[in-house]
């Protein structure tokens, strides 16, 4: 089932806490992974999911990366105090181009240390749309070797989303126990279907419902 994979999201400045409601009740409705959301909307979607198999997901230092290392840090503990189940955060981008892959090492690994304090699922955004091959690879080797749950691909506020070829790149270098999430631009089935197959095990969209409404059109298996 399609639903398992996705992780709902609406993340516009302008959404409307009506918009979220509808976000979080498709969710539960389709029984879909998680929803992802700006984190003043965790009080809203944690009311509305609360007993459900959907799990809440916000986002840190979102879209940019660029804050302190203490304010990434404060953020999370903030969002995770508040319900957050997921954190999608934002690497350092900037870092990276600077060739100082020791200080986003390290920002990995203080946001890895609060699964002493919380449990919770640690999502890395790299937005592979601002890097070189090379650096993806290493990135996620970093990622990789820190211990977080997840590599995300996209913000989808960048000037493209997730590719295939970011998807072999990251396959070729993660470890076994590192899992992909894709997102930025995934509006069609079709390319969804194509991440899951290449072995993708989240999927960001905000199209999610369209896309899971769509499989079972042509379809697709209710359950899980």
């Amino acid at each position: 089932m399609l639903a398992c994979y996705m992780d709902s999201t609406n993340l516009k400045p302008e959404v409307r806490e009506s918009e979220i409601r509808t976000l979080c009740e498709e969710a539960v409705n389709y029984e879909m992974a998680a929803v992802c959301i700006l984190p003043c909307r965790l009080a809203v979607a944690r009311e509305l999911l609360t007993g459900t198999k959907v799990k809440l997901c916000t986002v840190v230092s979102f879209p940019l990366g660029a804050e302190l290392l203490s304010t990434k840090t404060y953020a999370a503990r903030e969002a995770l105090n508040a319900g957050a189940d997921e954190l999608d955060v934002v690497i350092n981008i900037g870092a990276v181009k600077d060739k100082r892959f020791r200080k986003v090492e390290r920002e990995i690994q203080e946001l890895v240390r609060l699964k002493n304090d919380y449990e919770f699922l640690l999502k890395i955004i790299v937005e592979t749309a601002l890097l070189e091959k090379y650096e993806l690879a290493y990135l996620t080797e970093i990622i990789s070797n820190a211990g977080a749950d997840f590599i995300k691909t996209s913000t989808g506020f960048s000037s493209r989303g997730v590719s295939m070829e970011d998807i072999e790149t990251i396959k070729r270098h993660k470890s076994s126990e590192l899992k992909i999430k894709a997102s930025g631009g995934i509006r069609e089935l079709d390319f969804a279907l194509q991440l899951v197959n290449a072995g993708v095990e989240r999927i960001g969209s905000s199209s999610a419902g369209y896309l899971v409404e769509e499989f079972i059109r042509r379809g697709g298996p209710l359950g899980r």
